[in-house]
């Protein structure tokens, strides 16, 4: 079934991929050179035909290649491709930043202003994807047979940021729909009413975050489930200290889950709009994008999986020493 479901999702993969593809050369059609010539001189479906095979195929064998390297690698494929992606841009942002210092367009203050700003986002980031909230859980001593079991206490970890950067995705896919549709369409007034949603617009950064507080709750509530927590605790013998089994249980979950993905869901549609702030403050677009965004998100959650899947690994051939130095310990809050 596993097998068959990936399958599924290399076909659907394929086919909107396609898709894009087709959008991105309708695009590449529209746009001029600084001479006046089309970027796509010779405009045909045989040149739409071969470029839409291009990005195909390169699709394919990334997605392929991200495969290979989750089954003989360490962590997930696609995702450090995406990563190293990230990190491939920030010398050039750098560079960049460097130039403007150089020649003095900006001030030696205003970098380090900069590089310690996007260095508090960095850990704010880090802190927020690794804080909890643990819920303690008590199991009494049972009697199985002839099997005796001692009392135990244990925990459930909620998470703040139980989504992860999945809401920034949706939020930012459905807002650049219209935007898209409206680069298309031959009525100049529906084009005018699609701009109004550019991306760093105040528009786009209000509905953004509104979208992205809402997206944070959808998604814990699919990934989530307080009643069968609650069963499956009833079902083993354990209990929440102070609170009844069963509906108070699940009732008791429910509220701490809905007061926890509050302030994550507020911080992550902050760090989501940081970059369009640092943009008007005068940062360079490449330099930008790490002061939060999905690209942050992204680079932070991944190193972060990536380091705990290495851990585990060293922990279990015993090795102590990187252990001891690198071990993440999660927040509690």
């Amino acid at each position: 079934m596993c097998i068959r479901d990936s399958q599924y999702t290399r076909y659907g993969t394929v086919l909107l991929c396609v898709f894009q593809a087709g959008m991105i050369t309708r695009y590449l059609e529209t746009l001029s050179a600084s001479g006046g010539q089309h970027v796509v001189p010779n405009a045909g479906w045989a040149t739409r035909l071969m470029i839409i095979i291009s990005i195909t195929a390169g699709t394919i064998f990334i997605m392929w290649l991200g495969e290979q390297i989750t089954e003989n690698g360490i962590g997930n494929g696609i995702s450090l491709i995406i990563t190293a992606g990230i990190i491939s841009r920030l010398p050039n942002a750098v560079f960049e930043v460097y130039e403007l210092a150089r020649t003095g367009t900006i001030r030696l203050p205003a970098v380090v202003g900069m590089a310690v700003i996007a260095a508090l986002v960095v850990a704010a980031v880090v802190l927020v994807t690794e804080g909890q909230r643990r819920i303690p859980i008590q199991r009494p001593k049972q009697i199985r047979g002839r099997k005796i079991y001692s009392a135990q206490s244990t925990y459930i970890p909620l998470r703040v940021n139980q989504a992860g950067v999945i809401p920034i995705i949706f939020a930012s896919s459905i807002l650049l729909f219209p935007a898209t549709v409206g680069s298309f369409t031959p009525w100049e007034w529906l084009r005018e009413a699609m701009n109004a949603l550019r991306p760093g617009g105040m528009l786009y950064t209000l509905l953004e975050v509104i979208l992205i507080v809402f997206f944070c709750y959808f998604y814990t509530a699919i990934t989530v489930n307080p009643n069968q927590l609650a069963d499956d605790m009833k079902r083993n013998g354990g209990f929440i200290p102070g609170v009844k089994p069963g509906k108070h249980t699940a009732g008791h979950i429910d509220d701490l889950l809905s007061r926890i993905t509050l302030p994550g869901a507020i911080f992550l549609g902050l760090v989501a709009i940081l970059p369009a702030f640092a943009v008007m403050a005068g940062v360079k677009q490449g330099f930008a994008q790490f002061f939060g965004g999905t690209s942050l998100l992204i680079m932070v959650g991944v190193d972060l999986d990536t380091m705990a899947q290495i851990e585990g690994h060293l922990k279990m051939r015993h090795h102590e020493g990187l252990v001891k130095r690198g071990k993440i310990r999660s927040r509690n809050l």
